[in-house]
């Protein structure tokens, strides 16, 4: 969906509908991805997103739906934003991004080794609290064992 305003001439290339570019609303952008208006502001006041302006509508474009699709990513595997935005920032649409791709490297190793710490200190957890179910699962068994057979 291309969104052009009324007033706006062919020669306005700030809107880059120019070079074919969907343009997307807020509450489009924020219902295709699941998250609330109010998350694509904080996210636009943090600098990880930079919707053009029609006036005071925010328009979002194919780049600010990457990023999105970055940040989202990040956060769903524990990256902090301000981790999430040192990546994106460091894109270069002309260069080999080998600075970026090694610092992505970097963190997602180590976000691996917390996660990977996460899983085990969960799994001791669920060990210990099924060890403790079964526990009391037997003490109720042996409790009501002799009810019943004192009720017969």
């Amino acid at each position: 969906m291309k969104l052009i305003s009324a007033g706006e001439t062919a020669a306005n290339t700030n809107m880059s509908v120019e070079a074919g570019e969907d343009l997307v609303r807020i509450g489009e952008m924020a219902k295709k991805y699941g998250v609330t208006l109010r998350t694509l502001r904080f996210y636009e006041d943090k600098g990880l997103l930079n919707p053009q302006r029609d006036g005071s509508t925010r328009l979002y474009t194919r780049r600010d739906k990457a990023r999105l699709k970055l940040i989202l990513l990040g956060r769903k595997v524990g990256f902090s934003l301000r981790d999430v935005k040192q990546m994106m920032d460091l894109y270069d649409p002309t260069g080999s991004n080998t600075k970026q791709l090694r610092l992505a490297l970097d963190k997602s190793e180590k976000q691996l080794a917390r996660l990977q710490k996460q899983r085990a200190l969960i799994d001791d957890a669920i060990n210990e609290l099924s060890g403790s179910m079964s526990a009391v699962r037997q003490m109720l068994t042996e409790r009501s064992a002799p009810q019943a057979s004192a009720a017969s």
